[in-house]
């Protein structure tokens, strides 16, 4: 049982509750907003009073006509979720949170039994006033099952079909009016929907369902996602664009490298997307996305990249402020191959393309071919990626000569002398050459740029070595381009 899922039941309506200490009604409504309000949850009694989530806060109160309004306070109850993750951090470092209310945390490597992790969150949260519960087992859907079944229960492995059985269809992520259609059909327990086949219960309900058809039998493919770090900077040790900040923030930042790097190592996870939110005195906040080419968990790397991407912005106002999240993680190490020696060294590459991004923005980016039968349509420009390493199968030759194919570099249009034989070029320029030998014609005959393309091109061999591409357009010829 690897993960222990700490869930609050209601969440949002227990903070409601904390915040309104005075209220003593035991039917209580939470709604999203006082003006043409819904119901965003309500307490047991008012939902026996015929309250449903979803309700407009009209229907609510003709409903349950003696239950106290709460609205929903959408900074406070961020802000308490915030405490409790951090609260949590305590039990393990690697906690995912699968919005309000549920946490997730990876207790690989962590010390002690099931049962003493379970005490430790509860005394990390001693100071919660909110009810909750634990469950551990071997999937996240799993682990809040367990939670909502008993407080404290272990799912062990092989258990999860019989476990989430019994519990009712609204346990699953369903909109309130899927799960009306369900009951009618007679469907209220997870075991009861496992029990449908899954084919024609996908078909019906679409792909959505296909989830919630694993999630009955208790299977949860879902990847376990930690939260971003975070670490708060002191302000005045920071001056914009002095050496003491650019010393300082570099200091810190390798601080939270070294914590990702921690967790990446412990899940054997790579990460592919780095997020790094600096914040600033005066409220400003600056996102940097670093996208990892070749996806990496060396804290030196991720480092550099950072760094690289950080070296030329400038600030308004004192940083106060770091935040970095590694995202898109992938299995495993980095892939290599043995006979590599001669490949260029994608780690040096990749550092110096981010220097490059840094400076020059979206305005770095390489030349690639895409299939077009116009020369004009043949290039494109992208961002840079992953070099890919040589393939373990190419045949090794360390001796054998390099023989690098002709490039066509094009030339600006001009228009040629060119005597034909049979149809095909004979002699070209002026004075002009013999044509040793020809390639082609390859018919164009498009619409580029709303303007129609009609022409026969050829590929040339001088008398003098030079190789040039040449087209034909009407009665008159023109030279494309020269083969380096």
């Amino acid at each position: 049982m690897s993960l222990l899922c700490v869930h609050i039941p209601s969440y949002r309506l227990q903070v409601a509750l904390r915040e309104a200490a005075g209220v003593r009604n035991p039917s209580a409504i939470l709604a999203d907003q006082l003006q043409r309000g819904h119901a965003i949850d309500a307490t047991p009694e008012a939902r026996a009073q015929g309250v449903r989530i979803g309700m407009t806060l009209v229907q609510a109160q003709a409903a349950a006509s003696d239950a106290t309004i709460l609205v929903h306070d959408v900074t406070r109850s961020a802000q308490l979720w915030e405490d409790i993750l951090d609260a949590l951090d305590a039990v393990s470092p690697l906690i995912d949170s699968s919005g309000e209310g549920t946490a997730y945390l990876d207790m690989r490597g962590v010390l002690g039994s099931p049962q003493s992790w379970v005490a430790q969150a509860k005394s990390a949260l001693s100071n919660v006033e909110l009810r909750f519960r634990t469950g551990l087992a071997e999937n996240k859907f799993t682990a809040r099952a367990a939670a909502i079944v008993s407080d404290g229960k272990i799912c062990q492995a092989g258990e999860e079909r019989g476990l989430v059985a019994p519990l009712s269809i609204s346990t699953l992520d369903i909109a309130p009016e899927l799960i009306v259609r369900l009951e009618l059909l007679g469907i209220t327990t997870l075991g009861q929907l496992a029990a449908l086949p899954h084919g024609p219960f996908v078909r019906r309900f679409g792909t959505r369902a296909a989830l919630w058809h694993d999630h009955a039998a208790g299977i949860d493919r879902s990847a376990f996602l930690p939260r971003a770090h975070q670490l708060q900077i002191v302000a005045n040790l920071y001056g914009e664009g002095s050496v003491e900040y650019e010393e300082q923030v570099y200091f810190a930042l390798r601080m939270l490298v070294e914590r990702v790097h921690q967790d990446l190592d412990r899940l054997g996870k790579r990460a592919a997307l780095l997020l790094l939110r600096l914040e600033c005195e005066n409220g400003n906040q600056r996102e940097v996305v670093v996208r990892v080419a070749q996806p990496t968990a060396e804290r030196a790397m991720l480092f550099d990249l950072l760094r690289a991407n950080v070296e030329g912005l400038r600030f308004d106002a004192p940083i106060t402020g770091l935040r970095l999240q590694a995202t898109e993680l992938e299995s495993g190490g980095t892939p290599a191959t043995l006979f590599s020696g001669s490949d260029p060294d994608p780690r040096a590459v990749e550092l110096a393309l981010a220097r490059l991004e840094s400076t020059l923005g979206d305005s770095a980016a390489r030349a690639a071919l895409v299939p077009a039968n116009c020369l004009e349509s043949k290039f494109a420009y992208e961002r840079f990626g992953q070099i890919p390493p040589r393939s373990a199968t190419q045949t090794i030759q360390p001796d054998a000569p390099v023989v690098a194919p002709p490039q066509l570099r094009l030339l600006k249009v001009r228009e040629i002398d060119v005597v034909t034989a049979d149809d095909a070029p004979s002699f070209v320029g002026s004075p002009p050459q013999t044509v040793l030998q020809c390639a082609g014609p390859w018919r164009i005959d498009e619409a580029w740029f709303e303007r129609r393309i009609a022409r026969d091109e050829y590929d040339v061999l001088l008398e003098d070595g030079s190789l040039y591409r040449i087209f034909r357009q009407g009665a008159h010829w023109y030279v494309r381009g020269a083969y380096d």
